[in-house]
Formats: structure tokens, C-alpha cells, sequence
């Protein structure tokens, strides 16, 4: 039965329909100029008949006309193609009731164009269809589960409304595409093999969930890949095929004979080298083979001949580390571990007691109470921190910043992890034990007790353990030494990026915008001898030695410029097409981007090793701003062509340094 408005016999959702189509009308007929007068009228029509049974659908009818009134008009959502799927749960959860609004009319919208009903001129009905899967993908909780109460409070009558968009959405693309989209995103973060897994496990547990529950219609979902990916967690072997708990698998371990051991050990480690995750039950296993035989530890592990050499040279300290380190609940280091040992960096002289350090370390009070903060009490937080350290040095491109403003130190910890880790070792025991981290700036020490607030404004909480002790010093130590530079002319990068991450970081210097203006300058020698430094047939074919930092011009997918970034260059190669390409770490979480203008950051399948980013050599020219080369090294730039250089330009001019320069004056010089 229709709900009725009591003073009349037309239903509550005709009356709001009625309402939001004069509002359209109005808004259309207004010129350009006057179209944010009708603004509130058209947005408080929609947010009500949003609120009705039925309302996304009107809403969804009227997506055209709305568009074509003008209410998209001067905002990103007026370029449905720049969109990006990751921002619309955020957008929709920001209790700003006209962002919410805006958002929802959007998605309808897309709806629209998806199904057909709208022939939009800047995005195609099978793009829509994708975009809305991707969306639906990210947020599949607004489709399965009833608002919080704290939901409820910060939201009201909204939170409701944002779920009844979900499921419209959802009823109309189908859960199939929903399913394989959340899988197929699932595969490509996995690909990057980044440390923090929590919300990639999240987004599995909550998969499996739904896939159990008889009141939850994933209609004919597939989902390919989707069961790789659960019993990854829940069901890798024979003996936790059913996810029995951590008790049972144990008892169950008690009884096998070696053979079964070993079919175990093996099924869990494919698993792992597979996914780049680790079960509860693998860490168990771990922990129950230490009594067993070091055989059954590295096949348990999916060791190489290095790691098993490692292994067996260094049997007492891996011992010790996993009994201290490896728990169900810490069971992404094992992962972690096993690339630490493949990695060989044990014979490195310092390395080994430099983990008995660790493990021997007292937490200060203060490293302690922040660890249990952010990662709860049920490990030890020293045997939380050592878990991370496994992480940070088997994976050291698996470090991200998290959701702060600190590039920069997550890159010193990925370099020095990469390439100095008995330094990373060092400064962690600064960190965890002192409270404190010094470093030198030309000789002088500055400490991060005593410096002043860093990039950061407050302290970041979504980030590994390692990271999350460390970070705030490195921030502070950082920003100093930017402030002793303030009165240098320049950028201060110059002098920074050598001291604050190592000898290797080339004390030669370029950028090509100035500091005082923003103009982009000196761009036809900036771009020969960044070729005469890095790219093979230019400086002798002389491979990179160590990474160097860079930074890098960041733009959306429209080609416009964002910010500033801090990335570390660490090779350059041709790809398997032979197309020469820059590889580069980027500490941001998510290396995979599209920079506009068809430059999209690739993140497998050009020939990356896990966590490294890659572009086509002039396409990451176009977007770097700064990089360090050896004076001494002069390689070859006057026979860099001149159609690469302008080709380079071309990318600049349609994006970040299209206002940079007058019109026109982003020229290459005549070249050979």
C-alpha cells in the first residue's frame, strides 16, 4: 500500500518528485551566471525524495535533466570520467548533508548512463558500469549491514538513505560484477605486496561472511579468484579446510607423521608466495614445527637455496625470532620473514647481532603504551615490533605512509631497509628504547626531542609498527633540517635528501621549477641530464647502484596538478616489450594511479618486482620535478634527440606545467 500525504491523495514520494521537477525547471531556465541561486532549492528537492521508498529511482529518471539544469556545474562531478571510486564512500560518510547529496545524484547518474537511459557525452555506458562495480566493491558494508549507532547519531535519517542508494544501485548492475570487481581490486593491491594487509583481510573476512549467510543473495556471483583468496585465510590445507580454530588445527598437528607434516608446511607456503598472505593457522604451524626440524621450518617458510642457507647458518636467531615474533594474531611477518631470509642480508656482518639486539630490547613505556593503543594488547607490544621489523626488512618496498603527510620518511625507511638495514636497525632501537632519534645535519645533531613539529600535525596511527615508532622522529628531524636551510636560496631538498637518508644519495642536484615563482625553468637541460644520469643509452649504460630520491609532480586523471611527492628512483630497464621504463618506489599505499593524459602508473605486468611502480622512461620525465645525480658522472646529453625532449614537454604542457610558463614558452632548444 502507497504511503498517502493525509491532505491529499497524491503519495508523499509523487509530492517530492512534484517539488525536485520545479526545482530542475527553475534551475535550467536560469542563466549560467544565476544557477547557484536555485542551488538550495534543487539540492533540498533531491535530499527529500532521496529519503522516499522509491526516491533513487526517481532520481535515477530525472539524472539527465538534472545534469543538464546545471547542479554538477563548476565541481570534479561535472567530468564524470575523472571520478574516482575510492572518494565516493568517503564523500558519502563526510556528514556534510550537501555532499552526500551531490554524491548520491551522482552515482544515480551514473546509473543512468550504465543502463542506458543517458548517452552521456564524456563517459560510456560500459565505463559507468565499471565505475559503479568499483564503487559498490569499496563499500560493500552499506550494502549488507544496518547503520552503527554511531552511525545512527553522526547521520540520522542519511545513514539510511546512503544504504537504500547501495542496494538500488546493486539491484540494478547486479552483485555479479559487484563480486568480481571487489576481487579483481583485491588481486591488484595484493600484486604490490604491500606490509599492512588489515583492510585487504577485512574486505576477505566480510566476503566469506556474506558467502555463508542464507539472508544475504550474492545472486550468481563467481567471483573469480574469490576462493584462492579465502581459504588463503580461513582454509589453506587439509587440516583447517574448514576453518576448525587455532586449538583444534594444533591438536590436529599432534597427530600427523612427518609426511603429513610436510604436505602441510608446503600447501601453506605455495599459499603465501602465492597471495602475499598469511594465515592465523600458518604462524601456528611456524611455531609448532620449531620442535620439529629445520627442513620442515623452510619448507614451511617456501624458502629459495639462499633462505635455506640462511636458515641453517643462523638456526638459533631465526629459532628465536619466530618463537618471539610469529602468533596468530602476527601472522603477516612470517611472510615477512621468509623474504628476509631470500634476501641473503643475514651475512651481512651487522645484521645478525643487530637482531639479537632486537630481540634483547626494552621497550620505553611511551614506545609500549603506543603500540598497545594502535594494536591492542593480546601480543606483547615488543613482540609486535618485532614482527614488524621481519616485515620491514623482507618487504622493504611493502612500506607505506598511510594517510599522512610523510613521503619522506617513509621512503628513508624503505631506502634503509633496502639498503642499509643494520642503520634501520639502529635508529628503530633509538626510537622504541630513547624515545629518541639524532642525526646529524654538516656535522651538527639534531634530535628529535628537541626539534620543533614536523610535517605531520598529529601523530599517525594507521601505520606498521615500525613505522609507527619511528615515523614522528624521522618527521621532526626532517622538517629541522628543512628550517636550517630556510635562509639558503633554492630549493632545500638540495642539502636535505643527502643527510637525512644516506652517503648514497647523489650530491648532485636538479630541479626544474623555481622556488621563488613556481615557473618551470631550465626544462631542455633538467630533462638531458636526467637521460645523461639515468637512461641506459645515455650515460654508458651504467646501471643504478643505489636508489636515489626524487620527487615527483603528482596530477589526477585529468592531467591536473596535485602536489608534491617524494618517490625513490630504484631502476632503470627495459620492460618485456623493450620499452625502457623508470621503476620506482612510491610510499603512498597504492603505487597504481592514473596521472592524466595517459600516463597510468603500472604496477604489474610491464616487468615490476613486488612494490615497485613503473612508467615508460618519458612519461615519468614528464612528472619529475627534482632528482640527484653524480657530478662526476657526466654521461651523454647532447645526443639525447630533440623530438625526446619535446615529446617530454608535450606531457608537461598538458598537465602540471600548463600554467607554469606564458603560452608558448615551453620549448625544447634545437637539438641534434
Amino acid at each position: 500500500m502507497k504511503p498517502t500525504d493525509p491532505t491529499g491523495g497524491a503519495t508523499t514520494l509523487e509530492k517530492r518528485v512534484a517539488s525536485l521537477d520545479d526545482a530542475i525547471r527553475a534551475m535550467a531556465q536560469t542563466r549560467d551566471f544565476g544557477k547557484t541561486t536555485k542551488l538550495r532549492r534543487v539540492l533540498e528537492a533531491l535530499r527529500r525524495t532521496l529519503r522516499e521508498p522509491g526516491g533513487a529511482a526517481a532520481v535515477q529518471e530525472r539524472a539527465q535533466a538534472v545534469e543538464e539544469a546545471g547542479l554538477f556545474q563548476g565541481t570534479d562531478w561535472a567530468s564524470p570520467q575523472i571520478l574516482v571510486p575510492a572518494l565516493v564512500g568517503p564523500g558519502l560518510r563526510s556528514g556534510d548533508a550537501d555532499t552526500v547529496v551531490m554524491e548520491a545524484t551522482s552515482e544515480l547518474r551514473m546509473l543512468a548512463v550504465a543502463r542506458g537511459d543517458f548517452a552521456h557525452p564524456a563517459i560510456s555506458a560500459e565505463d559507468a558500469s565499471k565505475f559503479l562495480a568499483q564503487v559498490l566493491a569499496m563499500n560493500l558494508e552499506l550494502l549488507f549491514t544496518p547503520p552503527t549507532e554511531a552511525e545512527r547519531v553522526q547521520q540520522g535519517r542519511t545513514a539510511q538513505l546512503i544504504r537504500d542508494l547501495f542496494r538500488h544501485l546493486a539491484d540494478q548492475i547486479g552483485y555479479d560484477s559487484v563480486l568480481d570487481k571487489l576481487v579483481e581490486e583485491i588481486w591488484r593491491i595484493l600484486r604490490q605486496r604491500p606490509i599492512q594487509v588489515d583492510q585487504v583481510q577485512s574486505l576477505i573476512t566480510r566476503i566469506a561472511i556474506y558467502r555463508g549467510d542464507p539472508n544475504v543473495d550474492l545472486g550468481q556471483a563467481s567471483g573469480q579468484g574469490i576462493d584462492r583468496l579465502i581459504s588463503s585465510l580461513f582454509g589453506t590445507t587439509e587440516a583447517c579446510r574448514e576453518d576448525p580454530g587455532i586449538d583444534v588445527f594444533r591438536s590436529r598437528l599432534e597427530a600427523m607423521d612427518t609426511g603429513a607434516l610436510q604436505y602441510e608446511a608446503t600447501g601453506f607456503a605455495r599459499a603465501m608466495h602465492d597471495t602475499g598472505l598469511v594465515s592465523p593457522y600458518h604462524a601456528e604451524l611456524l611455531r609448532f614445527l620449531l620442535d620439529q626440524s629445520d627442513y620442515l621450518v623452510g619448507e614451511a617458510l617456501g624458502l629459495s637455496d639462499t633462505g635455506r642457507n640462511c636458515l641453517l647458518r643462523f638456526s638459533d636467531l631465526v629459532h628465536q625470532l619466530i618463537e618471539e615474533a610469529v602468533h596468530p594474531q602476527t601472522a603477516q611477518c612470517v611472510y615477512g620473514l621468509a623474504l628476509l631470509l631470500d634476501r641473503g642480508i643475514l651475512h651481512e656482518p651487522p645484521l645478525v647481532p643487530a637482531l639479537w639486539r632486537q630481540l634483547a630490547l626494552k621497550l620505553s613505556p611511551a614506545s609500549r603504551e603506543r603500540l598497545t593503543t594502535v594494536f591492542g594488547d593480546q601480543v606483547e607490544p615488543k613482540a609486535r615490533l618485532t614482527a614488524g621489523v621481519l616485515s620491514v626488512l623482507g618487504q622493504p618496498l611493502g612500506i607505506g605512509q598511510g594517510d599522512n603527510p610523510t613521503c619522506q620518511s617513509a621512503r628513508a625507511l624503505s631506502m634503509w631497509a633496502y639498503n642499509d638495514p643494520d642503520y634501520l636497525l639502529q635508529v628503530v632501537v633509538w626510537a622504541a628504547r630513547d624515545d629518541e632519534v639524532t642525526m646529524h645535519f654538516e656535522g651538527q645533531p639534531i634530535s628529535s626531542k628537541e626539534s620543533e613539529g614536523g610535517v605531520a600535525s598529529t601523530l599517525p596511527m594507521d601505520l606498521d609498527p615500525v613505522s609507527l615508532l619511528v615515523v614522528p622522529h624521522l618527521d621532526r628531524i626532517y622538517a629541522e633540517m628543512g628550517r636550517r636551510c630556510a635562509d639558503r636560496p633554492g630549493d632545500p631538498h638540495r642539502w636535505v635528501n643527502p643527510e637525512f637518508h644516506g652517503w648514497w644519495a647523489a650530491r648532485g642536484f636538479r630541479i626544474n621549477v623555481d622556488v621563488e615563482t613556481g615557473n618551470l625553468v631550465d626544462l631542455d637541460d633538467f630533462l638531458r641530464q636526467f637521460h645523461a644520469s639515468y637512461h641506459p643509452s645515455y650515460n654508458g649504460g651504467q646501471p643504478l647502484i643505489h636508489p636515489q630520491p626524487a620527487g615527483v609532480a603528482v596530477t589526477d586523471s585529468a592531467a591536473r596538478y596535485v602536489g608534491w611527492h617524494a618517490i625513490t628512483i630504484l631502476r632503470v630497464a627495459p620492460d618485456p616489450q623493450d620499452v625502457m621504463r623508470v621503476y620506482f618506489f612510491n610510499p603512498n599505499n597504492d603505487s597504481g594511479q592514473d596521472w592524466g593524459d595517459g600516463v597510468v602508473v603500472s604496477t604489474a605486468g610491464n616487468g615490476e618486482r613486488f612494490g615497485e611502480a613503473s612508467l615508460p622512461f618519458d612519461q615519468f620525465a614528464s612528472r619529475l620535478y627534482i632528482f640527484h645525480l653524480d657530478p662526476l658522472e657526466h654521461g651523454e646529453p647532447d645526443k639525447v634527440p630533440a623530438e625526446d625532449i619535446a615529446r617530454i614537454i608535450g606531457y608537461l604542457e598538458r598537465s602540471w606545467g600548463a600554467d607554469r610558463l606564458p603560452a608558448g614558452k615551453l620549448q625544447a632548444s634545437p637539438g641534434p
